[in-house]
C-alpha cells in the first residue's frame, strides 16, 4: 500500500496532484484550510478512482495544527510520498509589506515545509522508499521576478531539496524540486494580483503543470522547470554552479581584493 499527503490539497496544483496520484493508485491524504472543500474532494476522488482518501483541515501557519500534520507523517508506516505544496506568495514589494505578512509567509513556505519533511523523513529512510516533492518557483532563479521573501523562501525550497537528495538520495528516497511559472490557480487573487493581467502566454493550467511535473519525476529530475523549453539551458547553469566549488573557499582572498604593496 501506498500513500500520498499533498498540502494545499483543495484547489489548484494540490488537488490537481491529488486526482493524478490516485489514478497511479495512491491512497491519499489532503490537508489545507478549507474543511469543506476538503471533503468535497475527497468524496469526488473517491467515487472516482476507489481509493482511499483522509483530509486533515489545518492551517500551516499555525503550530498546533502544523503538529498535527506532523504527528500523522511521523507515524503512519503507509505514507510513501509527501507533496509539500502549500504556499503563499506575494506581488506587494518588501517595503509594502507588513512585518505580519512576510511572517505568515516565512512560517508556511519555510518553516512548515522543512517541519514536514524532516518529520516524514526519517519514516522513508527507515522503509528504505518514498518521495518528497516540493514546490518551488521560478523565482527561486529570478527573485528580482516578485516580492523578494518570496523569492527567498522558494530559493530555499530548491536549495533544501538539493541537498536533500544528496543526504537522501542513496537511501532510497527520491527528492524533487519542481519550479513553476504562473499558474492559473487562485494563488494570484490571494496574492493581490489577478491572473488575467498576466500575458496570456506566460500563464499555465494546473493540469498541464502537474502533467509535466511528474514525467520529470518519472524520468528522476531533482529539478523539474516545465515552462523551460530546452533542459540544457538549466542543466548548463548547474555546471556552472558546480565549477564554482572549488574556488568557494580558499585561504587566501581573489587576487582583486588583495591591496598592492
Amino acid at each position: 500500500m501506498k500513500t500520498a499527503l499533498i498540502t494545499g490539497a483543495s484547489s489548484g496544483i494540490g488537488a490537481v496532484y491529488a486526482d493524478r496520484l490516485a489514478r497511479r493508485g495512491y491512497d491519499l491524504i489532503l490537508v489545507a484550510r478549507d474543511a469543506a472543500k476538503l471533503s468535497a474532494l475527497a468524496a469526488q476522488l473517491e467515487g472516482a478512482t476507489g481509493r482511499k482518501v483522509d483530509t486533515i483541515a489545518a492551517d500551516l501557519g499555525v503550530s498546533a495544527d502544523l503538529r498535527r500534520v506532523e504527528q500523522r507523517l511521523a507515524s503512519d508506516s503507509s505514507i510513501t510520498m509527501l507533496v509539500n505544496n502549500a504556499g503563499l506568495g506575494a506581488v506587494k514589494s518588501l517595503i509594502d509589506s507588513t512585518p505580519e505578512e512576510l511572517d505568515t509567509m516565512v512560517n508556511v513556505n519555510v518553516t512548515a515545509l522543512t517541519r514536514l519533511t524532516r518529520a516524514a523523513a526519517p519514516g522513508l529512510v527507515a522503509r528504505g522508499e518514498g518521495a518528497i516533492i516540493n514546490i518551488s518557483s521560478i523565482v527561486a532563479l529570478k527573485p528580482e521576478l516578485l516580492n523578494g521573501v518570496y523569492g527567498g523562501s522558494k530559493a530555499y525550497v530548491l536549495a533544501l531539496s538539493q541537498s536533500l537528495h544528496h543526504e537522501l538520495g542513496g537511501k532510497g528516497v527520491q527528492v524533487q524540486a519542481v519550479l513553476p511559472g504562473a499558474i492559473a490557480t487562485p494563488f494570484w487573487d490571494r496574492a493581490g494580483h489577478a491572473v488575467e493581467n498576466l500575458p496570456a502566454e506566460w500563464v499555465m493550467t494546473p493540469e498541464d503543470l502537474v502533467d509535466a511535473a511528474l514525467a520529470g519525476f518519472d524520468q528522476r529530475e531533482l529539478v523539474t522547470v516545465p515552462s523551460l523549453p530546452d533542459l540544457n539551458d538549466f542543466n548548463n547553469m548547474e555546471q556552472a554552479r558546480h565549477a564554482l566549488a572549488g574556488n568557494l573557499s580558499r585561504n587566501k582572498p581573489g587576487v582583486r581584493y588583495l591591496t598592492p604593496a
